[in-house]
């Protein structure tokens, strides 16, 4: 039984259960940008993209500007219904896509 005890000690200790050697305060900072890490990865585009939309009296069209160092791989995002193809768009390049303006609502742009 002992040893039992010694091994489930060893496996909440190495999952971090209930012990912290990283005050409060700290761990929340982590928390915070350890979710913006996976936030990004899961599709929000970086800062220096610069995203807008026009609206005319049929269509609507959303825009992506790659203000980056770097290539992104980005599509334009809308609402009720499907978003725009994923397109690679080198520093300084724009993608844009057209849809039908209602019942659309421009909702960005995300990475792909």
């Amino acid at each position: 039984m002992r040893k039992l005890g010694t091994y489930a000690l060893a496996v909440l200790a190495a999952t971090g259960f209930g012990l912290s050697a990283v005050p409060a305060a700290q761990a929340s900072t982590a928390r915070q940008a350890s979710a913006e890490s996976v936030a990004s990865l899961r599709g929000r585009v970086p800062t220096c993209v610069d995203v807008w939309s026009k609206s005319g009296k049929v269509y609507k069209t959303g825009y992506a500007r790659n203000g980056c160092k770097g290539t992104v791989h980005m599509k334009i995002v809308w609402a009720h219904g499907p978003d725009g193809p994923c397109q690679t768009v080198r520093p300084g390049g724009t993608i844009y896509n057209r849809v039908p303006r209602f019942p659309r609502t421009f909702d960005g742009a995300k990475t792909c």
